[in-house]
């Protein structure tokens, strides 16, 4: 590929300290956010352009980061790139969508000659303002190659999964994972407030034997302090969760903890709490 000109798409929690990574690196040529006013302001703080459309940022663009919300973005978005990138471009999908929709926007660019790498990341806001996410990619090796330099501005880790499709379905599992860990921690921290235990004994405690993990680390102590405005929006793990229970009914597994939190993140939804982070969860956890 020539010199990497870089153009990043959803400058929400993550995608703007990621854009930012790109800007120190030298790569990043454009942003776009759905609100224009945003993606003015960070490409006047990145040195980058802030074109009004879709289609100027895929003109000049050989490389798009997409982090966005839905999966009916992502596909608006391909549609757009790839009626106006040029051959060759590269789309780096780091939102959490469907594996249907990935393939089905490798398609629309691959028709244009253009490749489609669906790389979710994991690693909360916190690594994606250290640039240490972790990515999960899905599609053609040779394309991944080419746009590691990009990547390697905010990932820890890179991991090619296999073809298109693949990183989202690792995502899947992922988002499990979290929401497993969450409803533990979270009933856990309920049960150790009634018992009168002091945090700042029992946090490090916790997280120095088997129970430690990274959102026992991260959002114990802001959890026990109602403070739930750090991290990843409950109301996108519950969107997450929509396209990981389709996935596993169809793979015929056991959804216990999928249902569990769906059912919970619902009934908070429901309550106004969808932008706090997922640890809000222990508001259900708590004694009614």
């Amino acid at each position: 590929m020539n010199e990497i000109r870089a153009g990043f798409v959803g400058l929400g929690a993550m995608g703007l300290p990621m854009a930012g990574h790109l800007a120190r690196a030298g790569l990043l040529a454009a942003v776009w956010n759905r609100s224009h006013d945003k993606a003015r302001v960070a490409a006047q703080g990145y040195g980058a352009a802030a074109p009004q459309e879709i289609a100027e940022l895929a003109r000049a663009c050989n490389v798009i980061a997409l982090c966005v919300p839905a999966d009916a973005d992502v596909l608006e978005l391909a549609r757009t790139i790839a009626a106006h990138a040029r051959a060759g471009t590269v789309v780096v999908d780091h939102s959490t969508v469907s594996s249907v929709t990935a393939k089905e926007a490798h398609a629309i660019l691959a028709a244009r000659d253009c490749a489609f790498l669906d790389a979710p990341v994991s690693g909360g806001v916190e690594g994606a303002k250290n640039g240490k996410l972790s990515v999960m990619v899905g599609g053609d090796a040779a394309a991944l190659e080419r746009v590691q330099p990009v990547l390697a501005c905010y990932a820890a880790k890179i991991s090619h999964m296999g073809g298109v499709g693949a990183g989202q379905n690792t995502k899947a599992v992922n988002q499990v994972l979290v929401a497993g860990i969450a409803q533990a921690v979270c009933e856990g921290l309920a049960l150790s407030e009634r018992l009168g235990l002091d945090p700042e004994r029992l946090l490090p405690t916790l997280g120095a034997g088997a129970a430690g993990n990274w959102f026992l680390d991260k959002r114990g102590a802001t959890m026990l302090k109602d403070e739930f405005k750090v991290g990843f929006k409950l109301a996108l793990l519950h969107k997450d969760l929509k396209i990981v229970r389709q996935l596993a009914l169809d793979a015929g597994t056991d959804r216990s903890v999928i249902e569990k939190s769906l059912a919970d993140y619902a009934v908070l939804l429901a309550q106004g709490h969808g932008d706090e982070d997922i640890s809000a969860l222990i508001r259900l956890k708590r004694p009614r």
